[in-house]
């Protein structure tokens, strides 16, 4: 058996395994080993499994993992996020629709800390979809919004999966980060748009509520607020400036949550030991599936496969590749979670990006944006179930996918922008 004919069966059994809900980096780790034991013998198999998880785990860059995810679990615990909702509200609330676009601001900043989509969503189903529920909002826009706010914290830094993309394909993370910083507020501008326009041709959607407060109280309820826009842009400013590198940027990060939580007396050691063994917990569950990917990934190069594909799609001009990427990480997103795709996907792509001469820090903004849609859409669409499971019976699975897929039209439209005109990602990595 050749082996290219042995990798394509290797691609249908991982695909088969995560079927069958096995674990994808075991999926991955297992099918690569008798893979290349097939292909090569089993000394080769054996020497491969020593050594890639062994030059992994040694690579500095992914000790960024653990810190950003220190830094967003003191965050979330210790309540430096409390007071975003109240915050944006009192900002927003002039607006056709000012609950539902203080939700995109307050769960944006929100996911921006915590780096989950789903930790967002969960939080904001039970923050502001059951007020805006409260005050006769349409059961779709309620829900749709949250949803769909819940995906920016993919694209805005710091953001786990960009730090996995460029582990994958040796790309600089602090210039993946600082990339995800225009296309993530133009996202939610767009998403602001959307609720406001559709309120103004139908107020029925969302009624006028009122939100009297007193000067002191609006100054209290920013005041709040303010931790962790603070801690965002002391990271970033820190990767965007050069100071630090994004490894000690989430050290930095975390360091900082940790001092802005004592000092607001919100910090004890239950919350400590559980951000401890929270991000223990999390980190070793995303290392299992690198290391399940990076011997994949290996095994992938040694059965030639990305060569074949090169040769594949040699004649395609770069528009119709980036297209057939899209379609198919857009099917990809309806059935898998965002890194399983990542990890499965681009070792692949990798060098086909490469021949077509593709900007892999481009390309990895329009990756995110495209699993940032797969959160909203079925059959997965896991933001939706989330928010399901959050409101019960309140709210029909229906009316939250005819809600969210006003936001999925709506992404859909941005990313079309930022694939016409990527000085959108590339301007402020041009300036570092």
């Amino acid at each position: 058996m050749e082996r290219i004919e042995i990798g394509f069966i290797g691609i249908a059994i991982v695909l088969g395994l995560i079927g069958i809900r096995v674990p994808i980096g075991a999926a991955m780790g297992a099918t690569a080993f008798f893979g290349i034991w097939v292909m090569m013998g089993w000394n080769v198999a054996a020497g491969v499994t020593r050594a890639i998880p062994y030059n992994l785990i040694g690579d500095w860059n992914l000790s960024a993992i653990p810190m950003f995810l220190l830094m967003s679990f003191i965050a979330v615990e210790a309540g430096l996020s409390r007071g975003l909702f109240g915050a944006a509200r009192v900002l927003l609330n002039w607006l056709p629709g000012g609950l539902a676009s203080s939700t995109v601001v307050g769960a944006g900043l929100f996911a921006s800390a915590s780096g989950s989509s789903v930790a967002t969503a969960a939080a904001f189903s039970r923050i502001s979809s059951p007020e805006m529920l409260n005050a006769g909002y349409n059961k779709g826009l309620a829900t749709g919004s949250v949803a769909a706010a819940g995906t920016l914290g993919a694209l805005i830094p710091p953001s786990v999966l960009m730090i996995v993309f460029g582990i994958i394909l040796n790309t600089p993370i602090n210039a993946l980060f600082i990339a995800g910083i225009i296309p993530g507020i133009l996202t939610a501008v767009m998403f602001i748009a959307l609720i406001t326009v559709r309120c103004i041709i139908n107020p029925d959607l969302a009624p006028k509520t009122k939100f009297d407060v007193s000067a002191e109280e609006k100054r209290a309820l920013i005041a709040d607020a303010w931790p962790l826009p603070l801690l965002i842009a002391a990271v970033m400013g820190g990767i965007f400036t050069g100071i630090v590198t994004p490894t000690e940027a989430g050290a930095a990060g975390a360091f900082l949550a940790l001092l802005l939580a004592l000092l607001r007396r919100q910090m004890s050691f239950a919350i400590l030991k559980k951000t401890a063994i929270s991000t223990a917990a999390a980190s070793a569950e995303i290392f299992i599936v690198v290391l399940g990917a990076a011997l994949f990934s290996r095994f992938i190069g040694l059965a030639t496969i990305p060569d074949w594909v090169i040769g594949a799609f040699v004649g395609f001009e770069t528009w119709q590749l980036l297209l057939l990427i899209c379609v198919l990480l857009v099917v990809l997103g309806a059935f898998l979670e965002s890194i399983s795709i990542m990890l499965l996907t681009l070792p692949i792509l990798g060098p086909l990006l490469g021949a077509h001469d593709v900007n892999l820090i481009w390309f990895a903004i329009i990756v995110v944006k495209l699993l940032e849609i797969g959160l909203m859409t079925p059959p997965m669409g896991m933001n939706v179930f989330v928010i399901k499971s959050a409101l019960g019976n309140q709210v029909r699975l229906g009316e939250i996918f005819r809600g969210v897929s006003w936001f999925v039209v709506i992404d859909l439209i941005t990313l079309a922008l930022l694939l016409m005109f990527p000085m959108i990602t590339l301007w402020l990595p041009g300036l570092m």
